[in-house]
C-alpha cells in the first residue's frame, strides 16, 4: 500500500498507479489525476486479448457545484505546459489499498472522497465519489457533481485529434442514466451505467498535454471528445459511474454489460451493481495475501483458453522470455502452480524448430521467433515447476518432451545460426542484423549490443538446461560435463579470474568481448546450477558488485567502458543506444542477491545483511513511480532515476524469487 498526504510536490504527484483486468485492459493514471502518458485511461480495452488494445475512455473532467462556486476534482495539463484547473492546493491526500484513493478539499468544512478500480473478471472500470464529511457552507442548494467522460477511440499506442469523422450520438435509458456510445463503427461500444442525470453536450477539449511523451521525444499533444456531462447530488449518497465496452472477451462479460443503453438497467441498479463489484473485488485482492502478491496478480492475463503473462504496463504485451523468467517469482515461487502450469503448456504449443517464440506481434497471428535465450528460459521455469510436484504425470512428460525438443532443435541447429558448436559442445548464435540475446535493442538497422558468437549467459542457459534434462534422460549428461568443461577453459580471464562476456565473436574463433557487464552473473547466481564455486565465483561477484551494482539493479556496462551511457532519456535513438549500454535493470538483483549469497553463505547474518543493502532500496521504490510496483530500469549515474515501464513483470517477479530463497538457500562451498 502507498499512502501519500500532503504537502504534495510535483514529482510525488506524477507517480502512477495501475489497475488492470485480467485478459490486458487496464486503466492507469497519476497521484495528480493529471494524464502524463497516451497510455493513461479509464477505459483501455484488450480487443483480442490480451493485444488489441483500445483507449475507449481517457478520462474525466469534475468538478463539484456549491453555493456558487466551482470546486475542481481533477487537474489536466495543456499545450505547452499549462495546469488547469490546479489542484495540487486542495488535494490532501492519495492511497493505494484498497485501489487508488483520492481525498480533495473541497472547503475548510469538506472533503471529496474519489476512487477507482478495475473488476478484474469483468472488464469494468468503476468510480466512486462521496463527500467524507460536513457540507459546502452553508448554500441553498445541494452540492452537484459534475463529469464529462473524455472520449477518443484509438489503438494505445497513437494520438487523438478532433476530426469530423468522431461519432458524438448517444444512446439513453429512460432515466438517462445509462448511456452508450461509439465514437467510431470499428470500435467497442462504450458503456457508462450511473446514478447520475445526463445531459447530451458534444464538444471538444483539445492540445492534452503528455510530458512522459514529450520527454520520450515523441508526438505528446491531443484532443478528446466530450459528449455531454453527468450530474450526481452528492447528498443521496456515493456518485457511481461503470465504464465498459461492449467488445470484451466473452469471458469477461458480465451480466451488467450490455449492447445497448436501452437495455441498461436504472440508477439505483447502478449503484447496487457498483457496490457489488466492489465488494467482490476486495475479498478477491484480500485472498492474494500481501502487497507483492496483490501486484503480481495484475500481470496474469488470458491469452486463447491459457493464461500468460504481460510484460509490462503500459505497452507490453505478453513476451516469451520475460514471462517465463517472470513466472519463477510471480507464479511458481508464489505457489500460484495451476496457472504456472497453464501457462508453461500454452506455450509449449508454439514450438517450432525447436524455438518457443519471443512475442506474439499485436496484430496477425505469426509469432516471431527471434530469441536464443527464450527458449532456454523456457526449461528452466519447467524445472521450477516440476520441482514442486505438482504435475501430473501427463503434464511432467508433455513439458519434458517440449524441454528435449528445444535442446534436439538447438543441437541439430536452426534459425539465425543458432547451433552447438561441435569442437568445444558450446552454443553459438547469430546473425548481422538480428538481436537476439536479452540485450536486444535496435534502432532501425542498427542492433546497439548485436553479442554475435557465444554470450556468456547463453552458456549458462544452455549447461542449465542440460543438467535440468540429464535429471530425466542421462542422454544429456555428457553433453552438460563437455559444455561445462569448455565454459570453465574459456570464459575465465586469466587476468582477473571473472568471466568475459562473449567468446568467438562474429563466429571468429578466439575472438573476445572483455567488457564488464551482468551477463556473468548467471554463472553464479539466478539458474539452478552454479557453474562457478569458490574463488571464481567470488571473482564474478565482487566484479558486479563494485563496477555495476546500483541501488535500483545492475548496470549493464561499466562506467569505465568508453561506450557506457549512464543517463537513459530523450529520443528513441538516444534511449536505445543507453538502454544496455550502462542503464541499470531491476530484475537483476535477484541473480546478483543470489550469487551474494551463495559465495558469501546464507546465514541469518547475510541474510540480514543482503535485505538491507539490496531488497531495501527495492522495497523503498514501491512507493515511487508506478505504486506498489518495481520499474524495468534506471539511469546507471546517481540518482539513478528509474524509467522504462514503471510496472515491470520481472522486476517484481525476481524479487518475490529472492524472497523465496531467503529461507532455503545453503552457503556455497570455499
Amino acid at each position: 500500500m502507498t499512502r501519500i498526504e500532503r504537502p504534495f510536490d510535483i514529482t510525488r504527484l506524477e507517480d502512477e498507479w495501475l489497475e488492470a483486468d485480467g485478459f490486458g485492459g487496464f486503466a492507469s493514471g497519476t497521484v495528480g489525476t493529471l494524464r502524463t502518458r497516451r497510455y493513461h485511461a479509464l477505459l483501455l480495452s484488450a480487443t483480442r486479448a490480451p493485444g488489441g488494445r483500445a483507449v475507449l475512455v481517457n478520462g474525466v473532467e469534475a468538478w463539484v457545484e456549491a453555493g456558487g462556486q466551482r470546486y475542481p476534482c481533477c487537474m489536466q495539463r495543456y499545450v505547452p505546459d499549462v495546469l488547469y484547473p490546479d489542484l495540487r492546493a486542495s488535494l490532501v491526500g492519495f492511497d493505494t489499498e484498497p485501489w487508488p484513493t483520492w481525498r480533495i478539499q473541497l472547503d475548510a468544512h469538506t472533503v471529496l472522497k474519489a476512487e477507482v478500480f478495475v473488476s478484474k473478471a469483468t472488464c469494468e472500470t468503476v468510480l466512486r465519489w462521496r463527500l467524507e464529511s460536513g457540507t459546502v457552507a452553508a448554500e441553498p442548494s445541494a452540492p452537484v457533481l459534475k463529469v464529462r467522460p473524455l472520449l477518443s477511440g484509438r489503438d494505445y499506442h497513437a494520438l487523438h485529434h478532433e476530426n469530423a469523422a468522431f461519432n458524438f450520438g448517444a444512446q439513453t435509458s429512460d432515466d438517462h442514466a445509462c448511456v452508450s456510445w461509439q465514437p467510431y463503427g470499428d470500435l467497442p461500444v462504450i458503456h457508462a451505467a450511473t446514478n447520475g442525470a445526463y445531459t447530451h453536450a458534444p464538444d471538444w477539449y483539445r492540445n492534452f498535454c503528455y510530458v512522459r511523451e514529450q520527454e520520450r521525444g515523441l508526438d505528446f499533444n491531443e484532443d478528446l471528445a466530450t459528449p455531454g456531462v453527468f450530474s450526481f447530488d452528492l447528498t443521496d449518497g456515493d456518485a457511481v459511474m461503470v465504464l465498459s465496452a461492449s467488445s470484451a472477451t466473452a469471458a469477461a462479460t458480465s451480466a451488467f454489460t450490455l449492447t445497448s443503453a436501452t437495455e441498461c438497467a436504472n440508477a439505483k441498479a447502478a449503484a447496487a451493481h457498483a457496490s457489488d463489484l466492489a465488494r467482490n473485488e476486495q475479498q478477491r485482492r484480500n485472498a492474494l495475501g500481501s502487497r507483492l502478491q496483490r501486484s503480481a496478480d495484475v500481470y496474469v492475463v488470458s491469452r486463447n483458453e491459457g493464461r500468460t503473462i504481460l510484460a509490462g504496463f503500459p505497452w507490453f504485451t505478453d513476451w516469451g522470455r520475460d514471462t517465463f523468467i517472470a513466472m519463477r517469482g510471480l507464479l511458481i515461487a508464489s505457489n500460484r502452480l495451476d496457472e504456472a502450469e497453464a501457462i508453461l503448456l500454452e506455450w509449449s504449443g508454439t514450438l517450432s524448430e525447436g524455438m518457443l517464440p519471443n512475442r506474439f506481434p499485436d496484430y496477425g497471428d505469426t509469432p516471431e521467433y527471434n530469441s536464443v535465450d527464450a527458449s532456454l528460459w523456457f526449461i528452466v521455469a519447467v524445472h521450477d515447476y516440476l520441482a514442486t510436484a505438482h504435475a501430473s504425470a501427463a503434464t511432467r512428460a508433455r513439458l519434458q518432451q517440449a524441454a528435449e525438443a528445444i535442446l534436439t532443435g538447438y543441437t541439430k541447429g536452426t534459425r539465425f545460426n543458432i547451433r552447438v558448436c561441435a569442437d568445444d559442445g558450446l552454443l553459438s548464435a547469430g546473425i548481422p542484423g538480428v538481436q537476439l540475446t536479452w540485450m536486444d535493442a535496435k534502432v532501425g538497422g542498427w542492433v546497439v549490443t548485436p553479442r554475435i558468437g557465444k554470450p556468456v549467459e547463453v552458456q549458462a542457459l544452455w549447461i542449465n538446461a542440460l543438467r535440468i534434462a540429464a535429471s530425466w534422460n542421462p542422454q544429456w549428461q555428457q553433453s552438460a560435463e563437455r559444455a561445462l568443461q569448455a565454459f570453465r577453459e574459456r570464459f575465465v580471464d586469466p587476468s582477473t579470474q571473472t568471466l568475459v562476456d562473449n567468446v568467438d565473436v562474429d563466429h571468429v574463433k578466439g575472438a573476445i568481448d572483455r567488457s564488464i557487464r551482468p551477463n556473468q552473473i548467471f554463472a553464479v547466481g539466478g539458474l539452478p546450477f552454479p557453474l562457478l564455486d569458490g574463488a571464481a565465483a567470488r571473482s564474478v561477484v565482487d566484479q558486479v558488485e563494485a563496477q555495476l551494482l546500483t541501488p535500483l539493479g545492475l548496470r549493464t556496462l561499466a562506467p569505465s567502458d568508453p561506450a557506457y551511457r549512464g543517463h537513459y532519456g530523450g529520443s528513441p535513438l538516444a534511449r536505445d543506444g543507453a538502454y544496455h549500454q550502462g542503464t541499470a535493470w531491476v530484475w537483476l538483483l535477484g541473480p546478483f542477491v543470489e550469487a551474494w549469497l551463495r559465495v558469501h553463505g546464507a546465514t541469518p547474518d547475510t541474510r540480514a545483511q543482503a535485505k538491507a543493502r539490496f531488497l531495501d532500496p527495492l522495497y523503498a521504490h514501491l512507493d515511487h513511480a508506478g505504486l506498489d510496483h518495481l520499474s524495468e530500469i534506471a539511469a546507471g549515474d546517481a540518482p539513478h532515476t528509474p524509467a522504462g515501464t514503471p510496472f515491470q513483470a520481472w522486476s517484481l517477479g525476481e524479487l518475490l524469487r529472492v524472497e523465496n530463497l531467503f529461507a532455503r538457500l545453503e552457503p556455497m562451498s570455499a
